[in-house]
C-alpha cells in the first residue's frame, strides 16, 4: 500500500473523488464523504481500517474480496458508489449541518438521474442529517426518491466500533435480498 505524508493527505482534502455510478444500478451506496487517504488515492474507502470492502463480500455482494483500486468492477455487479458531501475531511464530524443538508438535496436530484433501485445509505447519522429525518433506524425506509428505495446501513467506518464486520453483513445481507426481487 501506499504510504502518504501527513502534508499529502491534507492536500488531498481539495480532491474530488469521482462517482461508481452507472444508470439504473441494483444499488448504489452512498458514503458520509471522502476520507483523506480516498481522496489521496481516488478510490473509495481506501483506509485500511475501512470495512466496506470485506463487508459488501461478507454479505455476498461480490464474489470475492475486492480491493479499493478495483471499484470499477462494481459496476458490473450492479452495484455503485457515491457520496452525501464530496469534500474530504479526516472525520465525518467535520463536516456542518449545512453541508449535509445541501449534500442531501444534490443527491436527491442526481437520484432522479440516475435512478438506482436501491439507495443505501452507509450510516444512520448522515441520513439523519441529510434527508432531516430524525428518527430513521437502520434498516430499509419509507422515504423514496422517485423510483429509488432506501436503506440505511451501518457506516463500514474503522472508528464505528458499534458493529462487527459480520453483524454489518448480516444487515448488508438483508438488502442484498431486498435488491434481488
Amino acid at each position: 500500500m501506499t504510504r502518504f505524508t501527513q502534508a499529502e493527505l491534507e492536500a488531498a482534502r481539495d480532491r474530488l473523488v469521482p462517482d461508481v455510478v452507472a444508470d439504473g444500478l441494483a444499488v448504489l451506496f452512498c458514503g458520509i464523504n471522502p476520507g483523506l487517504m480516498t481522496a489521496a488515492t481516488g478510490h473509495h474507502f481506501a483506509r485500511p481500517g475501512n470495512r466496506f470492502w470485506p463487508v459488501l463480500h461478507l454479505s455476498g455482494f461480490t464474489p470475492r474480496l475486492m480491493k479499493p483500486a478495483e471499484q470499477g468492477e462494481l459496476l458490473s455487479y450492479g452495484l455503485g458508489i457515491t457520496n452525501v458531501v464530496a469534500r474530504a475531511t479526516a472525520r465525518a464530524d467535520e463536516l456542518s449541518a449545512e453541508e449535509y443538508r445541501e449534500g442531501g438535496q444534490l443527491l436527491a436530484s442526481r437520484l432522479t438521474e440516475w435512478k438506482p433501485r436501491w439507495l443505501a445509505v452507509l450510516g444512520v447519522t448522515a441520513y439523519r442529517a441529510a434527508f432531516d429525518d430524525r428518527k430513521a433506524q437502520v434498516g430499509p425506509q419509507e422515504r423514496m426518491f422517485g423510483d429509488t428505495r432506501v436503506w440505511v446501513l451501518p457506516n463500514p467506518s474503522g472508528l464505528n466500533a458499534h458493529r462487527t464486520a459480520a453483524t454489518m453483513a448480516e444487515e448488508f445481507g438483508r438488502l442484498r435480498v431486498a435488491a434481488q426481487d
